[in-house]
């Protein structure tokens, strides 16, 4: 009963998400049907294992949530993700519309701008770009993912991400661990994408196929979408809602401070990292108040932390005359936070609960006893970087989720696989 449980638990979770239901109320309700399928105490999982866990999370990370949130907002209204974007799209010309909106998503999201911010910035840019060129419109979504949300997302060394900031306290890496896996895979991953664009690119061509028919006011109506809204919280850091809030500025950032908050979080990143946080005497950080914990263990938040607050004042000094509202620009980048980590938290919570009950330790010892070496291992559970820094590429998630929480519940499991095979 207790297997069923877990199933029944995953299912109900996987199936009213994509439904558009709340992950808050999701979480919590098929954490308690796992357990009392298991025949766990309902009340004692919920209080004593959801919650402490689903709180950790929020302990652990909420800081790099708002700070990337208000970060992301302050480049939006300031007009300074318009202004790299279309510094892009000036340098490489017409003939490369695809390479310009491509690599415009990375060198945003690379500095620390949100996905969503990014995304509804660079479509109405990749619209116009798309329609001079004649390229299918219905390759815009493909060009701008694969531009923020795939090697710098999770691959590119440095990359300030929560997917990349979770697993760091569990390994004791930085951000910028196994910085040659990490860009040989950020490699494959642009080379691969560019190569299937192009080729889509040419086979519509060869169609006579152009542009098509823009759709008014899609953008914004997706923006404002529940649906999207919910399934877009469990998966990044931003609340899309937010999108609409504050005020934007009349008139683009010059390139030159648009572009300085981006380099701005990548130096202090690196010297953090590198220079700053390893002279450190943090004897303290074994103290009870601080939570007996090391170094290793929060070097990698606080690096990320410190080098978003930096890019934060960064933007604010360059472009203080193009924020006309900054309080309110402020505050929804901060309200834009708050709804992506407790929904993350609250799967953390409900992985947790999983985690705890009798017949995952079956599964789990099931997948450990499988032959093969620990990267077979790896292919049934998630993960993020380990000790030697290997790069977050198993990321099958047991099903559990698709945001980053599962990150967050399950790298520790998979020490013993590190000890045994690496």
């Amino acid at each position: 009963m207790g297997l069923l449980g877990l199933l029944v638990g995953l299912a109900l979770l996987v199936l009213f998400a994509f439904r558009g239901w709340s992950v808050l109320l999701l979480a919590p309700f098929a954490a308690l049907v796992a357990a009392l399928f298991g025949g766990e105490p309902l009340l004692a999982n919920l209080t004593q294992v959801f919650m402490v866990h689903a709180a950790g999370f929020l302990a652990q990370f909420f800081p790099i949530f708002l700070l990337g949130a208000v970060f992301g907002k302050l480049m939006d209204d300031s007009g300074a993700v318009t202004s790299v974007a279309a510094f892009m799209a000036e340098r490489l010309g017409e003939r490369r519309v695809i390479l310009a909106v491509v690599l415009a998503g990375a060198a945003v999201t690379y500095g620390g701008v949100s996905l969503f911010v990014a995304f509804f910035v660079i479509v109405p840019m990749a619209r116009s770009l798309f329609r001079a060129a004649s390229i299918p419109r219905r390759l815009i979504p493909a060009a701008i993912v694969l531009g923020t949300s795939t090697f710098t997302m999770s691959a590119l060394p440095g990359t300030p991400s929560i997917q990349n900031a979770i697993p760091m306290p569990f390994f004791g890496t930085t951000p910028f661990a196994a910085p040659g896996l990490g860009i040989i895979a950020s490699l494959i991953m642009l080379v691969t994408g560019l190569w299937w664009l192009h080729r889509a690119e040419a086979a519509a061509r060869r169609a006579g196929e152009g542009y098509g028919d823009d759709i008014e006011g899609a953008t914004e109506r997706a923006a404002a979408d529940e649906l999207v809204r919910e399934r877009a919280t469990t998966a990044r850091e931003f609340d899309p809602a937010e999108l609409q809030h504050g005020q934007r500025s009349e008139r683009p950032s010059p390139v030159w401070s648009a572009i300085a908050p981006l380099i701005v979080v990548v130096i202090v990143n690196l010297v953090m990292s590198l220079v700053v946080l390893p002279r450190l005497d943090v004897g303290y950080l074994a103290e009870q108040r601080f939570g007996e914990t090391t170094l290793a263990a929060v070097a990698g938040v606080w690096s990320v932390a410190v080098a978003l607050t930096a890019a934060i004042v960064t933007t604010i000094a360059l472009n203080r005359a193009r924020l006309p509202a900054l309080r309110r620009t402020m505050d929804a980048g901060a309200n834009a936070s708050v709804l992506p980590a407790f929904s993350v938290a609250s799967l953390v919570g409900f992985g947790a609960v999983v985690a705890s009950l009798p017949a995952f330790t079956i599964v789990r010892d099931w997948v450990l006893a499988i032959e093969g070496g620990p990267l077979v291992s790896l292919e049934h559970f998630p993960t993020g970087k380990n000790r030697v820094g290997i790069p977050k590429t198993a990321r099958v998630r047991f099903k559990l989720h698709a945001g980053e929480g599962g990150q967050h519940v399950w790298p520790g499991r998979f020490r013993l696989i590190f000890a045994k095979g690496w």
